[in-house]
């Protein structure tokens, strides 16, 4: 038999949007626990460097998140990392989330599951990812020393994944499949001054041959039609995120996209239970809006847990 504990506020994710929460929470001397199935801090640590959050110039992605996380314990906040949803039950009147080792019964939820890449659409890629086709540089980059990478995208995300792997890559070429690139201007600028860097624009790969390792990447020019090949070691991809809402799907609104849908106070369908950050639908999607999210998702939470009325 799992043990059950009752306690105040469930917060599901650990990146920033879920610590943030956690340390405004714990702050309100709410009982809480935060689940997290990987590693807290969510997608931010994979970036090697942040250079918009406001307090710091410059960081890496992985220490911000370590300041987060230390800043979440040591204001009360219990994490458990690695922490596996089995089920999940939402209404009105009864949360319960079971763990692999608990059956847990808050008062309120605050959904931070925030977002996952998403995949090369290439039939190989199933295939192929993991062994040619990646999605963190700062995981797989290093064993490309000296090798020849395609990186696809043309957000902030794809532009500084490729200005960190200029430091082992021989050559880059950064395939995009508009005409124009959406990432800041002044990071697109950084890129560049690297001679080996080469963008490859109104391009979309059709297909990755290979089995274990690539033999050739199929592209067409999404203006002229016209068909190509290109010759690389490694791809890795950075073509946008989907939220991770399937857990939920049963319970909680979604937009076709997937999306959470709230209101101002970050409330759900569903009476004690918030979402926040890159999993809800909003326009702007930044670190500095997840944390502006998990701030008030746990002042709302802590309102609605003591009664209280907006």
């Amino acid at each position: 038999m799992k043990t059950e504990k009752k306690l105040d506020l469930i917060i599901i994710g650990a990146g920033p949007a879920g610590l943030t929460a956690g340390i405004y929470g714990s702050r309100s001397n709410l009982d809480l626990m935060i689940l997290e199935n990987e590693l807290v801090g969510g997608q931010i640590r994979e970036s090697p460097w942040i250079e918009n959050f406001p307090g710091f110039t410059s960081i890496s992605g992985s220490d911000l998140a370590d300041k987060m996380q230390d800043h979440a314990v040591k204001s009360g906040a219990k994490i458990d990392e690695f922490g596996n949803i089995n089920s999940i039950k939402l209404t009105d009147t009864e949360k319960i989330i079971e763990t692999d080792d608990f059956i847990y019964k808050p008062k309120a939820v605050i959904i931070a599951t925030g977002s996952k890449s998403r995949p090369l659409p290439v039939p190989e890629e199933n295939i192929l990812h993991g062994k040619c086709i990646h999605y963190c540089e700062l995981c797989d980059g290093p064993m490309y020393g000296g090798k020849d990478l395609v990186v696809v995208g043309g957000g902030n995300s794809a532009i500084n994944a490729a200005i960190f792997l200029t430091k082992y890559a021989k050559n880059i070429t950064l395939v995009h499949h508009s005409a124009n690139l959406k990432a800041e201007k002044i990071t697109v600028n950084k890129l560049f001054e690297n001679k080996n860097v080469k963008l490859m624009l109104n391009t979309e790969i059709k297909h990755v041959l290979g089995e274990n390792s690539i033999k050739d990447i199929l592209f067409e020019n999404t203006e002229t039609g016209e068909n190509g090949s290109l010759k690389a070691d490694g791809i890795f991809v950075y073509i946008g995120t989907k939220p991770t809402t399937a857990l939920f799907k049963d319970y909680i609104n979604l937009t076709s996209s997937g999306h959470i849908k709230t209101n101002e106070n970050l409330e759900t369908n569903i009476k004690g239970v918030f979402a926040a950050g890159d999993v809800r639908y909003k326009d702007i999607r930044q670190l500095t809006t997840a944390v502006n999210d998990g701030s008030i998702a746990a002042l709302a939470a802590e309102k609605y847990i003591n009664g209280l009325q907006y």
